[in-house]
């Protein structure tokens, strides 16, 4: 294996939003503000709101997170002049760890990950802190390095905190991978560094994007466990 270091992103790679970020905790925040949504629309909504992060800069803007939220509260069917302070609530939220659920797979494929020498980090574009994240899902001791958006400045795909992110761990691009579920930010953003990218897929079924990004050497998971069968080959 010549993979010396893996990094992760960390929302939707090793968490995942638990009542409080699904269809009714909107719901819950939305009344709170006097506005009525349809929680039926709730993941319309939010493929519909991806827009604004996709065509965002890579520069971190604390306005850009609350637009995607404002967003998706409006494709749910909120309206008036509450939408923008019950959006700003939200996206305040998003950062506390106890609105999370760490995925099953995650504690063992660390623990066997850094059991075999290979440094870990952790490379988010949430203004989650990462500290705080490491100490509430009990990972201490596994992580070697991490940095976030806030922190840099700037997101995934830039390369700068890519870069900024080897420099923690003391690795080099050409023998770390990063694994992580956006194609644009993740995988992107790592082949341009240098780095071996493996694209996360939980869903059941192909992405979409698979034989494209075989021809180019990223290989697509759909559990972490999977990294002890694709490692050896990369």
């Amino acid at each position: 294996m010549n993979v010396r270091a893996v990094f992760f992103d960390v929302d939707f790679t090793l968490i995942h939003p638990g009542p409080t970020f699904r269809s009714e905790g909107y719901r819950a925040f939305c009344e709170r503000y006097g506005i009525a949504v349809d929680e039926s629309k709730f993941d319309g909504a939010v493929a519909g709101a991806a827009a604004v992060l996709d065509a965002a800069d890579d520069a971190y803007d604390v306005e850009t997170f609350v637009q995607y939220t404002r967003r998706i509260i409006e494709g749910m069917g909120g309206r008036g002049e509450r939408v923008e302070p019950c959006a700003r609530e939200i996206y305040d939220e998003w950062a506390g760890c106890h609105h999370f659920e760490l995925y099953e797979d995650v504690p063992g494929v660390l623990r066997e990950l850094t059991a075999a020498g290979v440094r870990l980090g952790l490379i988010s574009n949430s203004h989650r802190c990462l500290v705080s994240f490491q100490a509430h899902f009990e990972l201490g001791g596994l992580i070697a390095g991490a940095i976030s958006g806030p922190e840099h400045g700037f997101m995934k795909p830039n390369p700068t905190i890519f870069k900024a992110a080897l420099e923690r761990v003391n690795a080099r691009a050409e023998e770390s991978l990063m694994v992580g579920d956006s194609v644009r930010q993740d995988v992107e953003g790592a082949l341009r560094t240098g780095m071996k990218a493996v694209l996360l897929h939980r869903a059941s079924g192909r992405h979409p994007d698979e034989e494209s990004l075989s021809a180019r050497g990223v290989r697509v998971v759909h559990s972490l466990s999977e990294l002890s069968i694709v490692l050896p080959d990369m």
